[in-house]
Order: C-alpha cells, then sequence, then structure tokens
C-alpha cells in the first residue's frame, strides 16, 4: 500500500511535537549544532545508519560544526508518518551527539 501525503494540518500538528523541525515548502527540516567538525561528521554517520534501518533516506548537510537534515517522500509526493519517523529518529540520537 503506498505511503499517503498527510495533510497541512496533519503535519503542523505533528511538528509540534518536534521542537526546532519546520517546514520548508514540500520538506521538514532541522538544523543542529555542534561542538566541531568531527562531532557533526559522528551525526551524519549515525543518521546514515538510522536511514538504512528505514529504508528512508533525507537529504543531509554536513559544515564545519552543523548538520542539516531535510526530508519527504518523493514516491508520495509529499510529506508522510516515513518523514516525521525519521525525524524523530534523528532527534533521540543528537542529543547524544552534543547537538542543539
Amino acid at each position: 500500500m503506498p505511503t499517503e501525503p498527510l495533510s497541512q494540518k496533519e503535519i503542523e500538528d505533528r511538528l509540534r511535537e518536534l521542537p526546532g523541525w519546520s517546514l520548508a515548502g514540500d520538506r521538514i527540516e532541522r538544523r543542529y549544532r555542534l561542538g566541531d567538525h568531527f562531532a557533526a561528521t559522528a551525526l551524519v554517520v549515525h543518521v546514515a545508519q538510522i536511514q538504512q534501518e528505514l529504508n528512508h533516506h533525507s537529504d543531509l548537510t554536513l559544515g564545519y560544526d552543523s548538520v542539516a537534515v531535510s526530508v519527504n517522500t518523493h514516491s508520495a509526493g509529499g510529506i508522510t508518518d516515513k518523514d516525521f519517523e525519521l525525524a524523530a529518529r534523528v532527534e533521540g540520537v543528537a542529543p547524544g551527539h552534543g547537538a542543539s
């Protein structure tokens, strides 16, 4: 069964549960600040592992001391439960890397 995009209201409601995440067009996104480049790189690797487990992949942008995560479900043409599941998993591991 294909995954269906969430409504605007569902997206807004779900974003309230994920402080720091925002809607940007047809994607949800967040930028994390970390202590240095090594910590940022470690977070990217951890997020990549989560993405493999979920078989759902985001765009990751690695900066010197930052990581940006941007996600939607291309096959559904919008934002789905899969995107929020990935975002919640990233939120769960980011503090362990010193992210804010």
